[in-house]
């Protein structure tokens, strides 16, 4: 199918042309507080990538209730004056690592991919979880929501605006970098923002999840129907159904399974294992393997196979990806390190890296690296994860924000005198 998007943590373009569619801080270290004052003092929550306007829950122990920065403070049901829980860390980690890959897999451009079996069992190591971990964050964040008003104006405010604001963005990077018309779809999502416009469909559809009897294997079959028929890209309608299940299995978890998997020694003994025999399995199957498999936005047809193998394939990668989620979030850091104050601003990094990447293929900055196979992914990849960094710190996010938490009447607060930029006060996400 035609598309306008790019895999949502892969390579943002190719040797020979324009992307195949287009293109996807601690203000001080270690502190106790980083997490706090990571956020931003808007009524727009910065980290409206994963957990905007929505609650974890309450009752988590370790703090497993997560904050968003002024998001929805109603979300859960919770009045606005409350006291709000404080933000975990080990989520924090976890949706800045998570960013982190998803920014280095953009750096690497798909000559460099396909010309390697190296670097392209790594991306194959990247993709088979990354994306399906987030979404099940996103999930897992989005249980308390209910559709209230006041709800449904931090979702606008939080996703919907963002996505219309990078899409223009998006749109005027690809005309001047790839020499594309300049040509606004706002219903056919360009490259990283097929994921708000992914996270808007979801999360509305998280009350009608609630009265769903079985809802875990109907959101599979879903997705498995959705891969053997003929879809459109408006809303990025391929991946809403082929990753609904991860984001349903989200909803379903409790801080306990979280828990489990942070307390548990012998899964922490395992998962590292897990993950090297996943590298291993890539780096086995990379010849044979189409990358398109996992971006979710090519069904059966453009894959060209029958339906029967498509639906042992799709089997399997939901069983290999349960596995590397799992032992992913098993090895995530569980107290504050100098990245946990990150995870609060992952709407930055998110939104923000890819202009950079789509200029950096489009004018062929890293066209001198792109020969030199893995050194040049571990290149790119150090220059990827040191401008996910950069892309969250203060001083950026400062010059970021009318962008990506604009001032809209009547659905955000105005903000607060006196409070600096950056800060945040725990909030319910």
């Amino acid at each position: 199918m035609a598309s306008k998007i790019i895999d949502p943590a892969g390579p943002g373009g190719t040797d020979g042309g324009p992307p195949a569619g287009s293109g996807v801080p601690a203000d001080g270290p270690g502190a106790e507080g980083a997490a706090g004052a990571a956020g931003t003092a808007s009524a727009v929550a910065p980290e409206a990538l994963v957990d905007p306007g929505a609650t974890a829950g309450s009752g988590a122990p370790d703090g497993a209730v997560h904050g968003t920065a002024d998001s929805a403070a109603d979300a859960d049901g919770t009045a606005d004056g409350a006291e709000r829980p404080a933000r975990d860390p080990f989520l924090d980690n976890a949706k800045f690592l998570l960013i982190v890959l998803v920014v280095i897999g953009h750096t690497w451009p798909m000559g460099l991919v396909e010309g390697s079996r190296t670097v392209k069992a790594g991306y194959l190591w990247i993709s088979s979880f990354h994306m399906p971990a987030f979404i099940l964050l996103s999930g897992y964040f989005s249980r308390g929501f209910t559709g209230r008003p006041a709800q449904l104006r931090k979702l606008v405010a939080g996703v919907l605006v963002p996505y219309l604001v990078f899409e223009v963005l998006y749109t005027a990077a690809e005309t001047a970098a790839w020499g594309k018309p300049f040509r606004l779809t706002l219903t056919e999502p360009t490259f990283v923002c097929w994921f708000l416009a992914a996270l808007f469909v979801w999360r509305l559809t998280v009350p009608v999840w609630r009265v769903i009897p079985w809802p875990l294997p109907v959101a599979v079959l879903v997705s498995l129907a959705a891969g053997t028929s003929t879809l459109g890209d408006d809303l990025a309608l391929p991946r809403v159904l082929m990753f609904l299940p991860w984001f349903v299995l989200g909803l379903a978890l409790r801080p306990a399974h979280f828990a489990r998997l942070r307390t548990s020694v012998p899964l922490r003994w395992c998962a590292p294992l897990v993950l090297a025999t996943g590298g291993a399995a890539a780096y086995a199957l990379a010849p044979v393997t189409d990358v398109h498999w996992l971006w979710m936005s090519h069904g059966q047809a453009e894959l060209g196979v029958s339906t029967l193998p498509y639906l042992l394939v799709r089997l399997a990668l939901f069983a290999a990806t349960a596995l590397m989620t799992g032992a992913f979030l098993a090895v995530v850091p569980r107290r504050t390190r100098w990245i946990t104050a990150f995870g609060a601003v992952t709407l930055y990094p998110y939104l923000l890296h890819g202009l950079l990447t789509t200029a950096a293929h489009g004018y062929g900055w890293d066209a001198p690296l792109r020969p030199l196979g893995p050194l040049g992914a571990g290149l790119l990849t150090v220059c990827g994860a040191a401008g996910a960094v950069l892309l969250s710190t203060a001083p950026v996010r400062r010059l970021a924000r009318p962008l990506i938490e604009p001032p809209v009447p009547g659905l955000t607060r105005p903000r607060r005198r006196g409070r600096s930029p950056g800060t945040s006060e725990p909030r319910t996400a």
